[in-house]
């Protein structure tokens, strides 16, 4: 049992805040003081004149002794023969103003977190870390308070710091929890709400302020305070779509996808034209995707983002939804109103790079943590931003924890992950010596391909029926294979190929198009090699690239109309998920600005609305006919019709049932030619209802077609025993059913 006195060597530490172990010298201890053995209470506090120690334990039988201030600077010992063993108690404080304040010591607490908890996050398999660390209110012995716990394992010291001690790292130095590298520290009597961040003396002997990298809440630049936030409470109302999700093979379901920034879709004019809230844009974009007939929304990155212009992909809050719109709650309701209507909600997640703000992952403990070391590992050449370690074990749990955080927290239905090329090869966007082979010598990146791996295991094991994306620009092989045929485990990919093949033709001038029909054919050479999301993406409409409708290679704004009216019909009849970015399904005229709202107000015009009719009729003709959905992924149920004939520019294929009704004949007219009488051979006969015209009046067309069908003869032609005379108006697509 030790004296009770603290020597000044050790009182120093305390004062000068380089204590590693607060909790040993800080709170009450066994001690003897003249042969007499009793308890020492030590406190550091701020703003202290006198303190005294008051054991808990009733009203009559309560007892109080006296701190002696040892130093100006707050520091307070006594010692006590009354009490023999260590047990709760409160500090009762006299400051200068001469208020009293009577609370629970901070370092009177046993550690928050078990040895199990701490092993598992080192071997990188503690998969819901998030519930670990970062900052949860908590009641221990009765004692309402926040844990707070963070890994800085090169640190010299940790502190919490906030409005609750002035942001003076002195007062609340955390406990190192040995090798694990964890620093942990109860406070009692904060909770909801209290604005935190924590101060790291690091190894390199710089003294930081950082953001809790597992917050749930932040505050909006400058400050960027991490905020104590509840994130389960939220009544959720979202049963009966949660069941039925667990249930579903998306790759034989529809999936139309709406892909949304929720800072520019619409704004509020009269308000400083402030974007919608969270719940502000509930009811209004559950309202607007369920009338189009997409069936799922995703959101460009929602994370916490302190940069707009990063559009959400530079991310220094990987758990919290950004301030921007609202609280988590805010959130969770916006996800619960979009189920409630059958809208399902992809979020766009950024395992792959993460900024250089001083505030946040960067160099977090004085070393390189979160990130490699070396450049030609560690840093983004094109973006400035830094990569993750995927080798450590701690930094795989914390990214797969966040994957998992939005599935929990916030019932999101799946993930968009940014940049998965990036991720996947080690020379990405080097030169030669600007990079480091992997331990075979090669350009794969071992440790993100495993990780890629787990975290999409992951995701389908806890959460059946979720579905993750990869953005894949790549040849990488077995991208949406599951990971047990040695794929990445992905669901889908974006077809990058088809965009950008697809664009650069309809960007060209008609009459120069019969030169380059292989751009429209080539891609079915490796459509079945993947299961593809046909995508036109926010990264198309800007940087100088046009809007959708701007692409289009004619003069005049019906031309170009009718061009992309085309161009989405054969989107919507090509086998493949879809993708529309926000303003696209209306011919929006402009670049897309992440600060202004879309331009609405070209709704009032035929070649505005009726681009948004078609993309309408198209989503729910692909819901209600269960072929086209079902055979996204099937080879065989495709097949050309003609594919040769570039001279007119005309495109025909089918897409078949296995019982032949109900079999679609897609014929795209690619030029300004109007064909009255076009011969097309079928597979069967019979009457071919016309589902979708593209010229039609009501979508800003001339309105000629084929007065909703035309029946089948017995005339050989492109190679089958039957087949139909179509009228074919210029740059159209129309869409066949056999009935």
């Amino acid at each position: 049992m030790a004296e009770y006195s603290l020597p000044k060597s050790q009182r120093t530490q305390i004062i000068e805040a380089s204590e590693r172990e607060p909790h040993s010298k800080l709170g009450m201890h066994p001690a003897k003081k003249e042969g007499k053995e009793g308890v020492v209470v030590r406190a550091f506090l701020q703003n202290a004149e006198s303190c005294q120690a008051v054991t808990v334990e009733s009203e009559k039988n309560e007892v109080r002794f006296a701190l002696k201030k040892v130093d100006e600077t707050g520091f307070f010992e006594g010692f006590t023969d009354k009490i023999k063993a260590v047990k709760p108690y409160r500090l009762r404080i006299e400051q200068a103003n001469g208020e009293i304040r009577q609370f629970f010591d901070p370092y009177s607490f046993l550690p928050t977190l078990g040895e199990q908890d701490l092993y598992l996050f080192n071997q990188g398999n503690e998969h819901f870390i998030y519930n670990k660390l970062g900052a949860h209110e908590k009641i221990i012995d009765g004692v309402p308070g926040v844990a707070f716990a963070v890994w800085a394992p090169s640190a010299q010291r940790v502190s919490v710091v906030g409005d609750f001690n002035q942001w003076d790292g002195r007062y609340h130095p955390m406990r190192s929890l040995g090798s694990s590298g964890v620093w942990e520290l109860f406070i009692p009597g904060l909770g909801d709400g209290t604005t935190y961040k924590f101060e790291v003396h690091g190894a390199d002997g710089s003294l930081r302020l950082k953001t809790d990298p597992y917050g749930t809440r932040f505050e909006a630049p400058p400050h960027n305070a991490s905020i104590v936030c509840r994130v389960n409470q939220y009544k959720w109302s979202d049963q009966e779509w949660m069941q039925g999700r667990s249930t579903k093979d998306w790759k034989k379901e529809p999936i139309s996808i709406y892909e949304v920034h929720p800072g520019s879709w619409k704004r509020v004019a009269d308000d400083g034209n402030r974007p919608l809230t969270y719940r502000e844009m509930a009811v209004e974009l559950a309202d607007y995707v369920a009338e189009n007939g997409f069936t799922h929304i995703e959101f460009l990155p929602l994370a916490e983002h302190p940069f707009s212009g990063s559009w959400g992909y530079q991310v220094t809050g990987f758990f919290a939804p950004t301030y921007r719109f609202g609280t988590p709650e805010d959130f969770q309701f916006l996800v619960d109103t979009l189920h409630q209507r059958g809208i399902g909600i992809i979020i766009d997640w950024v395992p792959g790079h993460f900024p250089k703000d001083s505030f946040a992952l960067a160099e977090f403990d004085g070393s390189h943590l979160y990130e490699h070391a070396d450049p030609r590992q560690g840093e983004h050449m094109d973006w400035g931003t830094l990569i993750f370690n995927y080798g450590r074990h701690e930094v795989r749990a914390f990214l797969i924890a966040s994957a998992l955080s939005w599935f929990d927290r916030f019932h999101i239905d799946g993930l968009r992950v940014d940049a998965v090329a990036s991720m996947l090869y080690l020379d990405y966007s080097r030169e030669e010596g600007q990079w480091i082979p992997n331990q075979y010598g090669g350009r794969e990146n071992i440790e993100a391909i495993e990780f890629l791996r787990n975290v999409n295991d992951l995701v389908h094991n806890y959460y059946p029926g979720a579905v993750t994306i990869a953005e894949e620009s790549t040849s990488f092989g077995g991208v949406s294979q599951p990971t047990s045929e040695h794929g990445l485990g992905f669901d889908f990919k974006w077809n990058m190929g088809w965009m950008h093949d697809t664009l650069s033709y309809f960007s060209k001038d008609p009459i120069h198009r019969k030169w380059h029909q292989n751009e429209l054919t080539f891609g079915m050479l490796y459509n079945f090699s993947e299961h593809f999301v046909l995508t036109f993406s926010h990264d198309e409409v800007v940087h100088g690239k046009n809007s959708m409708l701007m692409k289009m290679g004619m003069w005049h704004i019906p031309e170009k109309a009718a061009n992309l009216r085309a161009l989405y019909a054969l989107m919507w009849a090509w086998p493949g998920k879809k993708t529309l970015f926000m303003g696209c399904e209306f011919g929006q005229s402009s670049e897309w600005r992440y600060d202004g709202a879309l331009d609405w107000h070209l709704l009032e015009y035929i070649d505005h609305y009726g681009i948004k009719d078609l993309v309408k009729d198209l989503n729910f003709l692909y819901q209600n006919q269960p072929i086209l959905p079902e055979t996204d992924h099937r080879a065989e149920s495709f097949q050309w019709i003609n594919c040769d004939d570039t001279e007119n520019s005309v495109l025909t294929f089918v897409r078949l049932a296995d019982s032949k009704q109900g079999s679609f004949l897609i014929v795209g007219n690619f030029t300004p030619v109007d064909h009255q009488a076009y011969r097309v051979g079928v597979p069967y006969p019979g009457f071919w209802k016309e589902c979708i015209n593209t010229n039609a009046a009501e979508y800003g067309g001339t309105g000629a077609g084929n007065n909703g069908g035309i029946n089948s003869d017995p005339t050989l032609w492109d190679g089958r025993p039957h087949s139909v005379e179509i009228a074919l108006p210029p740059l159209s697509v129309s869409i066949f059913q056999l009935q």
